[in-house]
């Protein structure tokens, strides 16, 4: 069993795990989910071992009601899971530490949230301004462009979603050697 006593503080963490974890809570809230759930996730996902709500509420100093919303929609997410613990009837907690896994569920909170209703959106906007002579055709090719950017990126996201872990990787270092070989993003000479 887990004892708070041999559990550290925050701030009796090395320096470097510290900065993940803080840092971490603050990516979480452009993601959309709040500086706990964040903070919780990064500690999970840097601990070596299960922890549970109890450890986590003494080593962040956040409310133990805080903890166990968070903890519900992490598992929500699926970035955390449940283990059991032999001889401790507590609920222990990991994080998923495959890196692209954690990348592709952040990836699909974000999809709902943002790119499910952009795309909702401007196919309504279009449907409108399809016959309202106040809506200019170059508001209508705008609205269009706009519409079919984010149905390629909705459509890649999708595949991506299925390809494993090390075919993406595979995929994001021949991008990079891809760039470089057209000679993308570096100054041009102005000779």
């Amino acid at each position: 069993m887990t004892e708070i006593t041999d559990i550290k503080k925050l701030h009796e963490l090395p320096e470097a795990v510290q900065s993940f974890i803080l840092h971490w809570g603050d990516m979480g809230t452009t993601w959309g989910v709040n500086r706990t759930v964040a903070q919780i996730h990064a500690l999970l996902f840097i601990t070596e071992r299960p922890l549970n709500a109890e450890d986590i509420t003494h080593i962040l100093g956040v409310a133990r009601s805080n903890v166990s919303n968070s903890i519900k929609e992490l598992l929500a997410i699926g970035t955390i899971n449940r283990v059991p613990l032999a001889g401790d009837r507590r609920d222990h907690f990991t994080a998923d530490t495959d890196v692209w896994e954690v990348a592709r569920k952040i990836a699909a909170v974000r999809k709902a949230r943002e790119i499910d209703p952009a795309i909702t959106t401007l196919q309504h906007c279009l449907k409108s301004a399809e016959n309202d002579p106040n809506v200019s055709a170059e508001q209508k090719k705008r609205l269009t462009d706009m519409r079919d950017f984010t149905a390629s990126m909705d459509r890649w996201y999708l595949q991506m979603q299925h390809l494993p872990s090390g075919t993406l990787s595979k995929l994001v270092k021949m991008g990079d050697r891809v760039v470089g070989l057209l000679n993308f993003g570096k100054p041009k000479d102005k000779t």
